[in-house]
């Protein structure tokens, strides 16, 4: 409900204000009346920075409880975020699980993300019967499993997801603020934001960092160059510019 310009009550959005639907759990209420139960949503937080883990979060809503306002997390404020968080713990079954900058490393991004998934939905302490996930990308689990796209602002149990890995993944991100000093990590919770990628240039990364991000390895080839591996380059005759640098983790 929004007021006009005399602050009377309208459906109506204002000139030039782009309304914008909340996540519903009409998609979850379409498989209980078919006997499907549990239904979970999955979404992760974290794929984007320069340091700190993936956090993979799923989550089962008791339709008679479901908290209000719950959306997909981004456009939430941060107290907002952290309010509906503690709701839906006390009205929802959820699992969390990480993958660690190692993984990312090791795997990919992608394929790190997609683990947690899985690893959260095998979590829940009953197994769902139906998934949906955020994206693209199908999980590998035991029950069938539907991928919508921007679904955490379309179904409601991947907003509940959204929210419950996003202040998972902040909550942890300030934490190793105190660990890690000088990096900012309380305020951009590892992106690569300006003040960020100062810090990675002047201090060198730490052990939180995603060491195959192009930020990082340049960190690292200017802190700790015995961690980046020299390669030959076949295209370029040998000599003194016959090297190329490959990052190895």
């Amino acid at each position: 409900m929004i007021r006009d310009k005399s602050g009377n009550k309208s459906n109506k959005p204002a000139k030039g204000v782009i309304a914008v639907a909340s996540p519903s759990f009409r998609r979850e209420r379409a498989l209980i009346k078919r006997g499907i139960w549990p239904v979970a949503g999955c979404d992760e937080a974290g794929r984007g920075p320069l340091a700190g883990p993936v956090v993979a979060a799923a989550v089962v809503l008791d339709p008679k409880r479901i908290p209000k306002g719950i959306d997909d997390s981004k456009r939430l404020t941060a107290e907002r975020r952290e309010e509906l968080f503690e709701e839906i713990c006390a009205t929802a079954s959820f699992a969390v699980t990480f993958a660690s900058p190692a993984r990312i490393d090791r795997d990919n991004i992608l394929r790190a993300s997609l683990w947690a998934l899985e690893r959260a939905v095998n979590a829940l302490p009953d197994m769902p019967q139906h998934v949906f996930v955020d994206g693209r990308d199908r999980l590998d689990t035991a029950c069938d499993c539907e991928a919508v796209i921007g679904g955490d602002g379309l179904v409601v149990s991947i907003a509940a997801a959204s929210i419950i890995a996003k202040v998972t993944r902040d909550r942890l991100m300030c934490a190793l603020a105190q660990d890690c000093p000088g990096y900012g990590f309380e305020s951009h919770k590892g992106y690569g934001v300006p003040e960020h990628l100062e810090a990675l240039d002047r201090l060198g990364p730490t052990v939180h960092h995603r060491r195959l991000f192009a930020p990082v390895v340049a960190a690292r080839e200017k802190h700790q160059p015995w961690t980046v591996k020299r390669e030959p380059d076949l295209f370029v005759p040998e000599g003194p510019l016959a090297t190329g640098i490959s990052a190895s983790v």
